[in-house]
Parts: structure tokens; sequence; C-alpha cells
């Protein structure tokens, strides 16, 4: 909490803050804190507002879709279908020196492994295709 804000928060510590301050200057200061105020009331209205719509566009929703016969796993496996990816199969194989497979789709940049082994190898990438 910031220091203005426990000033303006207890009730002795603004009055020793405007002990200074003239009859005026606090009138002021409370007028401006009266706007405020309305301002920040009118805000949360609004909020209030735009959340019963928002409650009630979805109970509507909730209720045609239990008319339809669909239900919130239905609309999870829709997408959860979408969101994923298919995995390319790969078309090129190789072993290295130490044994290991490695596979490439043909897709992108072709890897470093499989230009150090055609390099060394003197090979195509057509030569390392998976038959």
């Amino acid at each position: 909490m910031s220091d203005f804000v426990k000033v303006l928060t207890r009730k002795n510590s603004l009055r020793k803050q405007c002990q200074e301050l003239s009859v005026s200057d606090v009138e002021k200061a409370l007028a401006d804190l009266n706007e405020i105020l309305e301002e920040r009331r009118a805000e949360e209205a609004e909020r209030q507002v735009a959340e019963q719509q928002r409650l009630a566009k979805i109970e509507e929703i909730r209720k045609h879709m239990e008319e339809a016969g669909i239900g919130l796993d239905d609309l999870k496996a829709i997408k959860e279908g979408e969101g994923s990816k298919r995995k390319v199969e790969a078309k090129y194989r190789i072993t290295d020196e130490n044994g290991e497979t490695h596979e490439w789709s043909g897709r992108g940049r072709t890897p470093v492994v499989f230009k150090e082994y055609f390099e060394k190898h003197g090979v195509t990438k057509e030569d390392t295709r998976i038959k």
C-alpha cells in the first residue's frame, strides 16, 4: 500500500495532512474525491451489466447445446483434434558411425547430420529414402 493510500484511508493521518489546508482547499479535495467516487461507481455498474450479459449469453448457449445434445466433452474433443498437428512421417533414414538412426521428413532445412552424412559418403538425399 502506498503512503498516499495509507494517509487517505486513515482519518487521523488525513486530518494531520489537512491541517495546513484552507477550508476551500479541503472542500475542493472533497469535491474531487466525490467526482472520482461517482466515476468509479459508474464503471462498476457498467462492469456488472457486462458480466450479467456475458452470463446470460453463456446460459443461452448452454441451453442450445443441451437441446442439440452436445456436451462440453464434445467441444473439447473438437478443439483437441484441431489444435494438434499430425506428425509427418519420415522419408529419409540414415545410420551414423555411432549406430544411431536419424530420420527426416524431407521438409524444411536439411539437418546437419544429414548434410554431413551426404558429404562424407558421397550419397544424395534420394539414396537414403525409406522404401
